[in-house]
């Protein structure tokens, strides 16, 4: 345990005491937003982010400990564990410099060498390797194992020589110094395969070179996603002219007589034949792990950004999922985000039925008193969002609306859980349902929907899947917790990413609830069926109850300092000396700020401070554009490169990122966040054909 802390003090900003703290905790069982928000004290205040990195940090260290004590134990069952091998093992900080330095004791696979090493010729290798001989007293000597399988001077020879190739391929010092230069000075070298499509994606990436040392992560994973397609195959090269000087130089022997050629050809074999394979195999997967991790940050912030999106409160929503031929499927939504009717009108093409569809929409919106309207981005999205700028125009319908992402909503509708919720209505009405729901409550909508399927982030289905879920779900919990839960109208995957509380125990919830009525205070919770002490621990302070028994059921303080909190209720909290407060009330100061900014904004949600969605009135058409005109628009996707805009029209515009600011940015997140809305952008390029629109942020 010593040995850990002492790994983790290095590669984290964390104090001694608050490494020992954090360990204890997730040892107990606490989860991470727990010990971020309630036991700020024994953390030294460190964030969820902070503690989620760390939590990444010690589940390495701790496997890089448990690797070394089992790379210890296996090379002593074999070899004679000495000093020396002892000191570079406890000096090893990663995995990769471990496993070099077992790769020479490891149990070997049918090779060449071992085919040679069970022909007796380990002997010859080594007179081979100390080079003393001369070319005539080497091959005598290679007479002398002439028995068995070896019936030749050449075939003593290329055995030797074999043996000491994967020897050199072994060597540590070999294998750190190639990998290095290739991650310094090789070339990612692309070139067009034999399933390449000259009009397809990737036209613009083949025969494409570039420094593995700079190379962006979007366009390394948008390589390998073409490699796995089979339209290119990729290949790093190296200067191996200035390798073999050096082996010349540094491996052969000073005193090296002429057998020494020999010598060289072996090290050389093993360079090309076992060394540079292996080595850009683990460079590449170096290469792929950046990458995944460059674009799993890039998902994780666009998500959190997503599920920030500030909700629609207190409007009846009517959400429409645009289509042509089938209809434009309407679903009205409440206030507190249920279903109550759906119609189907046919506005656009083919029908152009504007009477008819004005009569359901004006109907709709008498009975229920819409306010809002959520429009769907997909198929006939611009011409629906005419038809009720029009309505809007010819009737003064006064129906402000909105474009939302359509990303996922299919994917819902078809799910075992649309089922569950919406049994009796059609996929294409819960489509509409999803698109209502996730601007009325974008966090409660959205955490329905496999991360995936969101349209957000770059290259998600390319990146490690395990990696990707759990930064998902970390995310996800990470902001859910940070925001709260209504326990009386969440859903049961809504309440399964708050702490302690899993997709089991969410349902348990949700079935009481429907038994008994609804919550009137958070301790009722421990009569739900395997919620125990511990997960109430967890969960309690991130739920809330708008009418419970206590005022402190609706906040985000916990149950434990209820009692601190009832000794504050009658003083001036904008006046409160903290450090002797909390001396006098026996808590820390952290945990005393936070009961008093609950106390000071109770029910508040963070999401209140963020700028509103925005609504319009009227749209362009793309055939209107033209290079230099502005548009508004809303950010959907960012991307290293850029960011995806949705401007009205069917397809996103894009902001290259060098096109987003005067001065130079090394990413847009660094500007830009999901869903903000940008009241002017300039038009730089228009492609009619492919209905590509250029965007800048640059213009005076």
């Amino acid at each position: 345990m010593n040995n850990l802390i002492q790994i983790l003090e290095a590669k984290t900003p964390l104090k001694k005491e608050h490494i020992q703290n954090i360990l204890k905790l997730l040892d107990e069982g606490s989860t991470i937003p727990f010990i971020a928000r309630y036991r700020k004290e024994l953390t030294g205040g460190a964030s969820d982010d902070i503690l989620r990195d760390f939590e990444v940090i010690y589940e390495s260290s701790k496997k890089l400990l448990e690797r070394k004590e089992e790379v210890s134990r296996l090379i002593s069952e074999r070899a004679d564990l000495n000093p020396v091998l002892i000191k570079s093992i406890n000096e090893a900080q990663t995995l990769r410099v471990l496993e070099d330095i077992y790769r020479p004791f490891k149990e070997k696979k049918s090779s060449r060498s071992t085919t040679a090493m069970a022909n007796g010729l380990s002997p010859l290798a080594n007179i081979l390797q100390s080079a003393r001989l001369s070319e005539t007293e080497f091959k005598n000597k290679a007479k002398e194992f002439l028995r068995g399988k070896v019936s030749s001077i050449e075939e003593a020879i290329k055995g030797a020589q074999d043996i000491l190739a994967e020897r050199y391929s072994e060597q540590p010092r070999e294998r750190e110094t190639i990998r290095n230069s290739m991650m310094r000075f090789g070339n990612l070298d692309v070139k067009k395969a034999k399933g390449f499509n000259e009009k397809g994606l990737y036209t613009k990436l083949a025969e494409h070179s570039e420094k593995v040392a700079y190379i962006p992560s979007h366009r390394f994973l948008a390589i390998m996603r073409a490699v796995k397609e089979k339209e290119l195959s990729a290949k790093i090269s190296i200067d191996t002219k200035r390798i073999e000087e050096n082996i010349k130089t540094y491996k052969i022997p000073r005193h090296a007589s002429s057998s020494d050629k020999f010598l060289f050809a072996a090290y050389k074999d093993g360079l090309k034949r076992l060394l540079l394979p292996s080595i850009e195999r683990e460079v590449m997967s170096e290469l792929k792990q950046k990458a995944d991790l460059a674009a799993l940050n890039v998902f994780g912030k666009n998500l959190n950004q997503l599920l920030m999106t500030p909700p629609v409160s207190k409007r009846v929503i009517l959400a429409a999922d645009p289509a042509f031929r089938s209809g434009c499927k309407l679903a009205v939504i409440d206030e507190n985000g249920s279903y109550l009717e759906h119609a189907v009108v046919y506005p656009t093409e083919p029908r152009n039925d504007y009477e008819a569809s004005k009569k359901v929409v004006l109907a709709l919106t008498k009975k229920y008193n819409i306010k809002a309207v959520a429009i769907g981005n997909g198929t006939a999205s611009r011409e629906t969002q005419e038809f009720f700028a029009r309505l809007n125009s010819d009737e003064n319908a006064q129906l402000n609306y909105t474009v939302v992402s359509e990303a996922g909503a299919s994917v819902y509708s078809a799910s075992a859980l649309a089922a569950l919720e919406y049994p009796n209505l059609d996929v294409t009405i819960r489509g509409a349902i999803s698109i209502g729901q996730r601007l009325r409550d974008p966090m409660a909508a959205l955490v329905k929907i496999d991360p995936k399927s969101l349209g957000i982030g770059q290259y998600q289905h390319d990146v490690d899947q395990k990696l990707l879920e759990k930064k998902l779900n970390d995310v996800t919990g990470d902001l859910v917790n940070r925001i709260g839960v209504d326990l009386n109208s969440a859903s049961a995957t809504l309440l399964s990413h708050v702490a302690g509380i899993g997709i089991k125990i969410a349902q348990n919830i949700v079935t009481y609830k429907d038994e008994h009525g609804n919550f009137k205070h958070k301790a009722q919770l421990l009569k739900v069926k395997g919620l125990g002490a511990k997960a109430y621990e967890q969960a309690a302070g991130f739920i809330r109850i708008k009418e419970g028994k206590s005022i402190f059921d609706n906040s985000g303080i916990h149950p434990e300092s209820y009692k601190i909190a009832s000794k504050l209720e009658n003083l001036d909290l904008n006046n409160i000396d903290v450090a002797l407060k909390s001396q006098e009330l026996g808590v820390g100061k952290e945990t005393l700020r936070d009961i008093i900014n609950e106390l000071q904004k109770p029910g508040f949600d963070p999401r209140e401070d963020l700028p509103p969605i925005p609504f319009k009135e009227g749209l362009t058409d793309i055939k209107m554009l033209k290079e230099g005109s502005f548009v508004s628009g809303v950010v959907r996707n960012i991307a290293d490169f850029g960011a995806f805009v949705d401007i009205g029209l069917k397809n996103d515009g894009m902001i290259h990122i060098s096109k987003m600011s005067e001065k130079r940015i090394s990413h847009p997140l660094e500007i830009l966040c999901i869903n903000q809305f940008l009241p002017q952008i300039e038009v730089v390029s228009i492609d009619l054909e492919k209905g590509k629109i250029g965007l800048s942020l640059n213009f005076s």
